[in-house]
């Protein structure tokens, strides 16, 4: 790779610029395609007479009108998340999401149809050998049959989410990019407007002060829009709570089961088991305040770094090690990402307007992935740079599948992420011979697990509860304090204090705000590469093959059909106590580093 670190996305493949008339043309051709579409389908599919023949006719015409409307829609959306501050990306975004709706609108009944259908029919379907296929899709869209409203209802659902819930949603993304922070960077003479990234950037700095002030910054100043951001909240929760209801759902997690192809009884079990481990993480919180060397250990210092062992890596060095990394499990994971750069597929370096954190963001079948990094050079963003390159992966080896079953179902969503962060991680740990690098290297990767396990079973129960407060009334922005910070504290025990401007660590979380319950997908996938690398350590490059056939599979059958070749069996009580017992042995091996550098002549400070 050739000069990496100026690296931005090249969005021309998909259009020219903000007013290619192509663009035009196809959301044009796109709703032409979908008014076409219903003028001979919408009631055929409802007729018991339809062959299996049709049916597949009908399938692959709804996913051409789909890939026609989606090519425009992700581009503006990329766009956005690039420079959020750009007026013509913000009028496109707007553009294209109001053109998605109207064709939503118009093709709505073919979902609706194939959900009424008689199940006696619906059953003559489904065996048809034409129709294999796309078999998983037609399962998973018939778990809905029950909740399915009228046509007329469902379009007046989505013609009121336009301008309700999708409204907040927008409302929070563009107030997010628009924040700017005042703040007098280390090494710097006076304030400036930093990006938001960088402040988060500042947790892993090695001064105390500067970790507390930057995230107190940060969080403050979005503390300061507590009307504008309690008011998302609010509708959103309230959004939810309603169509709950109004669709006759059992829960307010069972919409995000059914799509994710769990049940609310095994979310409930795996925040329970992960809720009876959270000693672990106060059993690390203690060894992070001793090797820091704190009588107190806030929040601002869970990922603080290691006096002697701090480093920067480059991007061309990031990039480096996690190709090494996959290479080393398999030459076809680094094979799957390995041109997205030239491709014009990363955009790396934080700036004004760009969205934070980090996303992959998989188009369809065949077409090359975009990544999206705000990558500063620490090991965190080495990491981050793994996983998103696991989702990369995971897309790309899916490209071999229809439209239908392309993405992974949500319980792996993040299987291949975490995946690849597991493998950076060990491909560090065995080459590195200092043992006090060693310890930074692990306790980097329990905090990542922490944060992905524990810490997102927090988030979910965080979220819980705030639905359930509110369906009782509206939430205060206090009241939405609160309920963060009693979660924390449960989390956290006596080992952790929290800073005064951590009460509004809600307000930030884009996942609230994006998805329903998304955050237990984070818990699910990273106890489930905890067992998958166990398995692998086990049986080395036999393991390999089998987990490139679970990315090629994208969503093809539901997880448990999935996992079964890799010998994991979900119904398993003790499967995900069984990711707690890897935690536990990390740390005894970071226990026994860190007893051995005291005989060495004492911890890293």
């Amino acid at each position: 790779m050739t000069n990496p670190e100026p690296l931005r996305w090249d969005l021309t493949p998909l259009y020219a610029a903000v007013d290619d008339p192509a663009l035009r043309r196809d959301l044009a051709a796109a709703k032409t395609e979908a008014e076409g579409f219903r003028a001979t389908w919408r009631g055929r599919i409802a007729d018991p007479a339809i062959t299996a023949a049709e049916l597949v006719v009908a399938l692959e015409r709804y996913a051409a009108l789909q890939l026609l409307a989606l090519r425009p829609y992700l581009y503006a959306q990329l766009l956005f998340s690039a420079d959020g501050n750009d007026a013509a990306h913000m009028r496109l975004f707007a553009e294209v999401r109001e053109t998605w709706q109207e064709i939503a609108e118009t093709t709505l009944f073919f979902e609706l149809e194939l959900l009424r259908l008689p199940r006696e029919i619906f059953e003559r379907l489904r065996a048809a050998p034409e129709l294999a296929a796309y078999g998983h899709h037609l399962d998973t869209l018939r778990a809905h049959a029950p909740y399915t409203l009228s046509e007329e209802v469902e379009q007046a659902l989505k013609r009121k989410d336009l301008t309700g819930k999708e409204a907040f949603v927008q409302l929070f993304d563009e107030l997010s990019a628009s924040l700017r922070y005042r703040f007098r960077m280390p090494g710097e003479d006076v304030e400036r407007d930093v990006a938001g990234e960088e402040l988060l950037a500042l947790l892993y700095h090695p001064d105390q002060t500067v970790r507390e002030r930057s995230f107190a910054t940060y969080l403050d100043t979005h503390g300061a829009q507590a009307l504008v951001l309690t008011a998302c909240f609010n509708n959103l929760l309230l959004d939810h709570g309603k169509e709950v209801e109004l669709r006759g759902y059992p829960d307010r997690m069972t919409p995000t089961c059914l799509t994710s192809e769990t049940s609310p009884e095994m979310v409930e079990q795996m925040l329970v088991v992960s809720e009876a481990h959270y000693p672990l993480a106060r059993e690390y919180f203690a060894i992070k305040r001793q090797l820091l060397g704190y009588e107190v250990l806030k929040n601002t210092d869970l990922y603080a770094p290691l006096t002697g062992v701090e480093r920067q890596f480059p991007f061309a060095e990031g990039w480096a090690l996690v190709r090494e990394a996959y290479a080393g499990f398999h030459p076809e994971l680094a094979a799957s990402v390995g041109r997205l750069p030239e491709a014009g597929r990363i955009d790396v370096k934080p700036r004004d307007g760009k969205s934070g954190g980090a996303f992959c963001m998989g188009l369809y079948p065949g077409v090359d992935p975009y990544v999206l990094l705000n990558y500063t050079g620490t090991l965190r963003d080495v990491t981050t740079l793994a996983h998103e390159l696991g989702h990369a992966a995971h897309y790309v080896c899916a490209g071999g599948q229809n439209f239908y079953h392309y993405h992974p179902p949500l319980p792996l969503a993040e299987t291949a992420s975490v995946f690849g962060e597991m493998l950076v991680t060990r491909h560090l740990l065995d080459r590195e011979q200092d043992r006090r690098v060693r310890i930074a290297l692990l306790c980097a990767k329990l905090e990542e697990i922490i944060a992905t396990t524990f810490r997102q079973a927090m988030l979910t129960r965080f979220e819980q509860a705030a639905h359930a407060r509110r369906a009782e009334g509206l939430l205060t922005a206090d009241e939405l304090c609160e309920l963060w910070l009693e979660q924390n504290a449960r989390l956290f025990g006596d080992a952790v204090t929290m800073i005064p401007a951590y009460r509004w660590g809600w307000s930030y979380i884009s996942h609230f705000i994006h998805a329903r319950f998304y955050c237990f997908s984070y818990v699910f996938g990273e106890l489930l590469v905890l067992a998958l690398y166990r398995r692998y350590r086990e049986e080395g490059a036999a393991f390999a093959s089998r987990y490139l056939d679970l990315l090629r599979a994208g969503g093809s059958a539901p997880p448990v059909e999935l996992l079964r070749p890799l010998g994991i069996d979900l119904a398993d009580p003790g499967f995900w106590a069984g990711g707690y017992t890897v935690v536990g042995e990390m740390l005894a091996e970071l226990k026994g580093l860190v007893g051995s550098e005291g005989q060495d002549g004492g911890a890293p400070q």
